[in-house]
């Protein structure tokens, strides 16, 4: 099965990065041979809408599941209607989440994070990015 795992490096031996929107990259692997690729997240320099890009760039790959942290509400909106199921696996590197998945081990994400006003005003106020 093909699935996508927010990175925090780029190998398999990198920690799952809990921010799905604003991950460094997006390792998509073959969780039964463990093959896999890595690609720079889409979203990450967006001043908005992060998570809707990175989403978006996980269907166009045709991952059939998601393991990450949190997920804010439109991107899990574009996720549950390409078919693709969220799980989570904050505080393991993307091998061990790619052995949980396989041993059914990981909870669903079935509720959003909170959303996030993008990179460049947080509290009303810029942030000098």
């Amino acid at each position: 099965m093909k699935i996508a795992i927010s990175a925090e490096g780029k190998d398999l031996n990198s920690s799952v990065d809990p921010r799905f929107g604003r991950c460094s990259y997006i390792i998509i692997a073959d969780s039964d041979s463990k093959g896999f690729e890595v690609y720079d997240n889409p979203g990450i320099q967006s001043t908005q809408g992060a998570g809707i890009q990175a989403a978006q760039f996980v269907a166009k790959k045709k991952a059939e599941s998601l393991i990450t942290g949190k997920v804010g509400p439109n991107a899990l909106q574009i996720l549950d209607s390409a078919g693709i199921k969220v799980y989570n696996g904050t505080g393991l590197t993307a091998a061990e989440v790619i052995d949980c998945f396989k041993d059914d081990m990981l909870s669903r994400v079935n509720e959003p994070g909170e959303a996030h006003a993008g990179l460049k005003y947080r509290h009303g106020r810029s942030q000098g990015w």
